[in-house]
């Protein structure tokens, strides 16, 4: 079964320098039907103005992934780690114990726009760390690449839960089938453009939480970029952080 959450039903937060929408519950958006999916707690879809960002703020026993789709991100945080990340890159922050991080528009002219995902990790309370990888187009292009997986198989980079996350880019006549075990649930976010997924089409900012299907078959795709998550077939209400 694929139920899809459109991307007009997500929450929205228009801060002026930031443009955001919620495909979960986050910061003043409260859905308690809309709470995260096994694992996947958040996906936050953020626009920064030039020059803009995040200041210095606390996290602790989660998993924080940052995708950018297009300009780039400058990170900093207490571990000492400094970084920008552009379209490609791939950053995981396992906040653990406890680390403080900024992120910031590291553009004083152009928008940046990225995706911040959080998973709920497997462990509570281990030391913080820091990973980032570059995922090339080539690697991407008409296929789903593992970018984030529990033991960092095959280039991924590792996180601390069982959740498989892949990204893919597909333009016509590129299709690519994802088998599902029989046990795991899945959700699917398209980050560009547009696609069809099991012959159910999807656009920018769409979404979908996946059970009971043995394959996901992405093709007839417009410029799309996805993220396709593979999960736990867990039915958790999250409270809100």
């Amino acid at each position: 079964m694929i139920e899809q959450r459109l991307s007009e039903q997500r929450g929205v937060g228009d801060h002026g320098w930031l443009n955001s929408h919620h495909t979960f519950s986050f910061a003043s958006y409260w859905d308690p039907k809309q709470t995260g999916f096994s694992d996947l707690l958040v996906i936050n879809d953020d626009r920064v103005a030039p020059g803009r960002g995040f200041g210095a703020h606390p996290h602790n026993n989660m998993e924080i992934i940052s995708y950018v789709l297009e300009g780039a991100l400058e990170h900093k945080d207490s571990m000492g780690t400094g970084s920008v990340i552009v379209p490609g890159d791939v950053q995981l922050m396992s906040a653990g114990s406890g680390v403080t991080h900024s992120e910031f528009n590291h553009s004083k002219t152009d928008n940046v726009h990225f995706l911040q995902i959080w998973i709920v990790p497997g462990e509570r309370n281990s030391p913080p760390g820091y990973q980032q990888v570059s995922v090339s187009e080539s690697d991407k292009r008409g296929q789903l690449r593992l970018i984030i997986s529990p033991e960092g198989e095959n280039g991924s980079l590792s996180v601390r839960q069982d959740i498989r996350i892949y990204a893919g880019l597909f333009d016509g006549v590129e299709q690519q089938t994802l088998a599902l075990d029989a046990d795991r649930y899945a959700y699917i976010h398209v980050a560009r453009g547009s696609i069809e997924v099991n012959g159910v089409k999807f656009k920018e900012g769409d979404g979908a939480r996946v059970r009971n299907e043995s394959a996901l078959q992405f093709a007839n795709g417009d410029d799309a970029e996805v993220l396709v998550f593979d999960l736990r077939p867990l039915e958790v209400n999250h409270p809100q952080r």
